[in-house]
């Protein structure tokens, strides 16, 4: 696609009023929003922090608003989250890393009226809504020629997934839904520009953002072949740590009463729409009459 902006604003604009006059337009209540901040999560690897080992995240989407109190934010975020272990629990010895996409549809409600006209020039909100994100865990070992490998953790069923030993722990799926709730505020910098501070949690359905939950599993689990024994050496690091420890099938590897959580705060700036294309939408009036 050549023109992303142009198609984009065409699509705006067929949902915009044909003319100036009718009510106030589309285009003057939506913004376009960009910005960016830090990915954190919560689980298995890091059950102390609240905000883990923060990562950067950026963010591009659209804010359309009802009135003064609610709007809805549709947005795409990328970024990365990990952890390596617990310091307490120092033995188990697990990490990892995944790249993170969430595509995600909120509502905000302003604690006091906020918007062109209103005469505020902050107010302090809530969101909520739904979200589809997917991620991809990987960790990293040291291969027989010494150097750093980064290995996807889901393909090698570290669990014992897909085992027929373990008939109910199947692979899990790296589409996800969540559920993205938090506060910020938001501020006028003039008629065009907005400021936006926001922190939130995104509870999910999923205890497998760092591949683990369950229990250890015997090696016959993991099959023959190259893989099972690289599956086999990274669901038991136990032995970097104490040579020749081996965790037993059946002990706790993981938490599965529990799912994984993730967070994000973000700092982004929005930019009136009537500004980006309301020369469009005026070309398309004169056209019309």
């Amino acid at each position: 696609m050549k023109h992303p902006l142009i198609v984009l604003a065409l699509m705006l604009l067929s949902l915009a009023p044909v003319c100036e006059g009718q009510h106030e337009s589309f285009l003057r209540r939506s913004e376009l929003i960009v910005g960016g901040g830090g990915m954190g999560y919560i689980g298995d690897l890091n059950e102390q922090s609240a905000l883990g080992i923060p990562r950067g995240g950026v963010l591009v989407g659209m804010r359309t608003r009802f009135d003064n109190r609610w709007a809805m934010r549709w947005q795409l975020a990328y970024g990365s989250i990990a952890s390596p272990d617990d310091d307490v629990i120092v033995l188990r010895n697990l990490s990892f890393r995944s790249t993170l996409w969430e595509f995600s549809g909120v509502a905000e409600f302003n604690f006091v009226p906020f918007g062109n006209g209103s005469g505020r020039l902050w107010s302090p909100y809530i969101f909520g809504g739904f979200a589809l994100f997917h991620f991809n865990p990987e960790t990293s070992y040291i291969d027989a020629d010494g150097n750093r490998q980064w290995v996807e953790l889901q393909p090698l069923h570290t669990e014992g997934q897909a085992s027929s030993a373990y008939p109910d722990r199947q692979p899990y799926s790296l589409f996800q839904l969540s559920l993205p709730f938090g506060v910020g505020v938001k501020f006028w910098a003039g008629k065009i520009f907005s400021l936006t501070v926001q922190y939130g949690f995104r509870k999910t359905w999923t205890d497998y953002l760092d591949d683990v939950s369950t229990t250890y599993v015997e090696p016959e689990a993991f099959g023959t072949g190259a893989d099972g024994a690289l599956a086999q050496q990274l669901a038991d690091r136990s032995g970097e740590v104490v040579p020749g420890y081996v965790n037993a099938p059946g002990i706790k590897r993981g938490d599965d009463s529990l799912d994984d959580w993730y967070s994000f705060f973000d700092i982004s700036i929005g930019i009136n729409m009537e500004t980006l294309f309301g020369w469009m939408h005026k070309t398309r009036c004169k056209m019309n009459n």
